[in-house]
């Protein structure tokens, strides 16, 4: 077995210390490592122990004058059995020296979960925002005892594992003296009453598991990816205590033909190539109803064209973006007669040049000839 440290050691003070000083060490040390501060904490425990023996002993004037003079010899000395017999505990002795600590409150009956639902939408209910119904299983409140658990609805008596505190002590005997450990109870889990004829459809809990139909406003606008809360449509509470929430998160589903940006929309149109030349209107979709789109002439393939007010509405102004038409020239793979005659028509005369003709690479050959 290991020799005892010096009483005076272990408080922290000197030999010269006064009744206040050994006090006050005891206390701040006291705080640190009392078990109820750290629980499943053997070695707390331990220290704890030797600080409340060293304690005892130096504020007692005549066990500290047989210590000083006599050490931990043991005629006089206060032995641990002793101490802790007197105390009676940790908690005891904690109680004595900084006052009765507050009993835990009984627990209130619980509010009920919350619950998360994901829900895929069209980019057409993004527009115009929709209402539907969620179909989901949730626990709610039992009808056939009104949420009370009980089966005629009469009151809750005190929970007799408990005596209505909500708690149960266990008393360990301990080589130094009684240990008192204070849990929750768990014939009624802390409440502190019992139902005394529990109804058959819930158990006694006062909610039962139940398909639910639950309608969701989806309103204009909403972003990929956000949620929403019904308040109170989650789980019930226990015996009357209030419901859950339930959090919708909207995922956006992918569109056949338009690509989200934002409050905008991107769709790619194929025109003709006489219309880019020539100029023109076309046909393009939008989210609504298709629209006449103005094509300026000489509109080259990959240019963007905006019609402004056919995107999506902000969720909170519902100022509506804007339609981006990427524009793509479809070159015809078949020609008739008559239209070969006028396109090799229109090539003599000047229809197949384009703009800088040479290009880089005819700029840079006749650089390499001379030809400037």
């Amino acid at each position: 077995m290991a020799p005892k440290r010096d009483y005076y050691e272990t408080l922290g003070v000197d030999r010269s210390a006064t009744e206040e000083n050994i006090k006050r060490a005891f206390r701040r040390l006291a705080r640190r490592l009392h078990p109820d501060v750290n629980p499943n904490d053997p070695e707390a425990e331990s220290k704890f122990k030797e600080v409340a023996e060293a304690y005892e002993v130096l504020r007692d004037a005549e066990r500290r004058a047989h210590y000083d003079h006599f050490g931990h010899a043991p005629p006089g000395a206060a032995g641990a059995a002793d101490f802790w017999g007197e105390f009676g505990g940790f908690g005891n002795l904690f109680d004595a020296f900084f006052g009765p600590r507050q009993a835990a409150t009984r627990a209130h009956p619980r509010r009920g979960s919350d619950l998360r639902y994901d829900l895929e939408i069209t980019l057409e209910d993004v527009l115009a925002g929709t209402t539907t119904t969620i179909e989901a299983e949730r626990v709610q409140a039992c009808e056939d005892c009104d949420a009370s658990g009980s089966r005629s609805g009469g009151a809750e008596r005190s929970c007799p594992g408990c005596g209505g505190t909500g708690q149960t002590q266990h008393v360990t005997a301990t080589p130094f003296g009684r240990l008192s450990t204070v849990t929750t109870c768990h014939t009624c889990q802390g409440s502190g009453s019992v139902v005394s004829d529990p109804c058959e459809r819930c158990g006694g809990t006062g909610r039962r598991g139940r398909a639910a139909e639950i309608p969701v406003e989806i309103p204009a606008g909403m972003e990929d990816g956000a949620s929403l809360r019904v308040t109170g449509a989650g789980e019930a509470g226990e015996r009357g205590a209030p419901s859950g929430d339930l959090y919708v998160f909207v995922h956006v589903k992918p569109h056949d033909t338009f690509e989200r940006r934002g409050r905008d929309v991107l769709c790619e149109v194929p025109i003709a190539f006489t219309t880019a030349a020539l100029g023109g209107t076309v046909e393009v979709p939008t989210l609504e109803e298709p629209e006449e789109l103005s094509i300026p002439a000489g509109t080259q393939t990959g240019e963007v064209l905006i019609i402004r007010g056919k995107g999506l509405p902000d969720v909170r102004t519902g100022v509506r973006g804007a339609e981006h038409v990427k524009v793509r020239i479809v070159t015809p793979r078949s020609l008739t007669p008559r239209q070969r005659e006028l396109l090799e028509e229109y090539a003599r005369a000047g229809g197949a040049d384009v703009e800088d003709e040479r290009g880089w690479f005819g700029r840079f050959r006749d650089a390499l000839r001379g030809e400037g």
